[in-house]
């Protein structure tokens, strides 16, 4: 732990350094008045935190810039990260504007993240832990092939083609839908297995299809249809130099960027901060990212975040963040017919 003087003075070099991206230099953590000791006094607290590790320096007269470790101890000492009331009220009063549907929701709050932090916001579509089934329907294509529409429940609608041993009549093909949507209503696909075993010939090839299309929508990643404020981003001084923006723009267009900035084991309703080198990507190294889950547990669960440069408004991000979060978990909640859950603070 650092001492009280020691850690204002970090505080000060951070909040300096994310104004204006440019080495804090000993004079003006002098000219604070949050500090009543002398010039020599700091110089000696800023070679500590330097040896310590907190900041780093070209050299012992030059100005001082947080390191990783300097962030991390910046934002596990951020206390009341919640966004004023007027903040609130107007991004409430926006969702109440757009239609009434998920689309809507997630545009909206990556176009708002994105504005409010100035970097690149994130937004996935929901997705259930374990999907369950809701109704089937098989429309005759040709004699012995047709086409499987699976409805899952959250509104998940899975088709593909399917080809029979033999010729399948459409009022057959209606009845094994209609038996098999009697019999799979509500369940998993893991359920589904154990009550296939007693089905008829062609009922257990269909339930055979049927449990493939769920097991890949459990197995699926997150999808991001909504990345917002990537020009944010690339108006910030870290991407002054073409390098540094190529190298970006590589990660945007990767399809596993989302990947490697969801951390393994997020927590929901929680949000969480991945600071520079504790991202396990190297390629991530230079980034923070700002993350939460939202949703409904054990119903559809996506998730929220902004992605920008170590040098990032983490006061702002953070309470932005877990307020979309919690607004959107809300608003699920009421599609879904449940009770929302309480948005942890920070």
């Amino acid at each position: 732990m650092l001492t009280p003087r020691a850690e204002t003075i970090l505080k000060l070099i951070v909040e300096k350094y994310i104004e204006r991206a440019v080495p804090v230099p000993s004079q003006s953590i002098a000219d604070a008045p949050e500090l009543r000791v002398s010039s020599a006094t700091i110089r000696n607290e800023m070679a500590r935190l330097e040896r310590e590790g907190y900041i780093t320096r070209a050299h012992p007269s030059a100005g001082s810039v947080p390191s990783d470790k300097g962030y991390r101890y910046y934002v596990e000492s951020l206390k009341d990260v919640t966004l004023s009331d007027s903040e609130q009220r107007l991004i409430s009063h926006l969702f109440h504007q757009v239609e009434k549907e998920l689309e809507n929701w997630l545009s909206l709050a990556a176009t708002l993240l994105a504005r409010q932090v100035h970097n690149m916001a994130v937004v996935t579509l929901p997705k259930s832990a374990d999907c369950r089934f809701k109704h089937l329907e098989l429309v005759s294509l040709q004699d012995n092939l047709a086409l499987v529409v699976l409805v899952l429940h959250g509104v998940k609608v899975k088709q593909q083609l399917m080809l029979f041993d033999q010729a399948v009549a459409q009022p057959e093909l209606t009845a094994i839908a209609s038996r098999l949507s009697n019999a799979f209503s509500d369940l998993t696909s893991r359920q589904i297995s154990a009550k296939a075993r007693h089905l008829g010939p062609l009922e257990q090839q269909v339930a055979s299809l049927v449990q493939k299309m769920m097991r890949e929508e459990d197995e699926r990643e997150y999808e991001a249809p909504y990345f917002e404020g990537l020009h944010f981003m690339l108006n910030q001084p870290e991407f002054a130099h073409s390098q540094r923006m190529l190298g970006l723009m590589e990660l945007v267009e990767q399809r596993s960027l989302l990947k490697n900035i969801i951390p393994e084991g997020l927590e929901s309703n929680r949000v969480q901060v991945i600071i520079g080198r504790e991202n396990k990507e190297e390629a991530f190294h230079d980034y923070s990212v700002v993350i939460s889950k939202y949703g409904v547990p054990d119903v559809a669960v996506g998730a929220l975040g902004v992605l920008g440069p170590t040098r990032m408004p983490y006061w702002h991000a953070i309470s932005t963040v877990g307020y979309l979060a919690s607004i959107l978990s809300k608003l699920m909640a009421g599609l879904y017919g449940k009770e929302a859950p309480e948005q942890e603070k920070f």
